[in-house]
């Protein structure tokens, strides 16, 4: 006799026949070296949870998600980091797990060194071509800086560069949204090394060496440079090495002008541990993270 069928055709529940999940399995179980995981990936917005770490605009976001954001380590590996008590905030150490931050305003060490978290401060390095303006637009018309960054300042990012480099003057030339930074990067206190090459008339010898490092007269004061190596001499010209945290305007020019070498050339090659390298003239690259925190531990941010 056949089962009494409902109206959609399919057997009545009295009379069904009992689930795979009811019934002893007689299939042997799979070891985890055996079991196949599909790679296929879901429909878009199937199950989608909410990311309870996604902050609103202006509010506070999980400590271990702005680290792991920064590149600092996984999340993983970031609460670690805070469990061991590496880590930082406003100068004190957290070690509880879901603290937030404000990636804006608080200042994120870890094992003491700083972290940009801010991903609105932009850091980048210039080789400035000779005969620039260090400035970001010209009334005269002439060629300047905003040139090459005018594309970033008209997409709403408001860089300026740290110090200045006259015209004549080529290389490296941070610019910078971060005011502190800039600020004490040019403060004497700090006395951030720069290194130029210069190419000077004259054959150079070790009493030019002496005369930069023992101090020189110039008519705003006494000036010297705190390394000088003269790299080579060749047919009426030299190429020397000075390196001064002195920031005067024209202050290697007019040292070794008054040393008997005047400048035909002067390019600089390096702040504090920040180097031009292979970059070309015009060209721009941003700061590596690496280099970043050398320059917030100079100024000790």
């Amino acid at each position: 006799m056949k089962p009494t069928a409902r109206r959609d055709g399919t057997p009545d529940k009295g009379n069904r026949k009992p689930s795979a999940e009811q019934e002893p399995s007689t299939q042997p179980k799979l070891r985890a070296s055996e079991i196949i995981v599909s790679n296929a990936k879901p429909a878009r917005h199937q199950h989608k949870e909410p990311d309870l770490d996604q902050a609103k605009a202006g509010e506070p976001i999980r400590l271990q998600k702005v680290l792991a954001q920064a590149g600092v380590a996984s999340r993983r590996h970031s609460e670690v980091l805070i469990d061991a008590g590496r880590v930082e905030v406003n100068g004190r150490v957290v070690r509880k797990q879901g603290v937030r931050v404000d990636p804006n305003t608080d200042v994120i060490r870890v094992d003491g060194v700083r972290v940009n978290v801010n991903e609105d401060m932009q850091y980048f390095v210039l080789n400035k071509p000779r005969g620039m303006q260090s400035t970001m637009n010209d009334d005269m018309g002439r060629s300047c800086v905003g040139d090459i960054v005018g594309e970033k300042i008209a997409a709403g990012q408001r860089l300026f560069h740290v110090g200045r480099l006259d015209a004549d003057t080529e290389g490296l030339l941070l610019l910078t949204n971060d005011g502190e930074l800039a600020n004490r990067l040019t403060h004497p206190k700090y006395e951030v090394r720069k290194t130029y090459l210069a190419t000077v008339l004259g054959e150079a010898d070790r009493k030019l060496i002496t005369t930069l490092r023992e101090g020189i007269e110039l008519d705003d004061g006494p000036a010297k440079a705190d390394f000088v190596q003269i790299i080579d001499v060749h047919e009426g010209r030299s190429l020397v090495r000075v390196e001064l945290h002195e920031g005067r305007k024209h202050i290697v020019r007019r040292m070794l002008k008054e040393a008997g070498y005047p400048v035909e050339r002067l390019v600089r090659t390096k702040l504090h541990t920040v180097q031009l390298g292979e970059m070309k003239p015009g060209n721009m690259r941003a700061l590596n993270s690496a280099e970043l925190t050398s320059l917030y531990k100079a100024v000790g941010m």
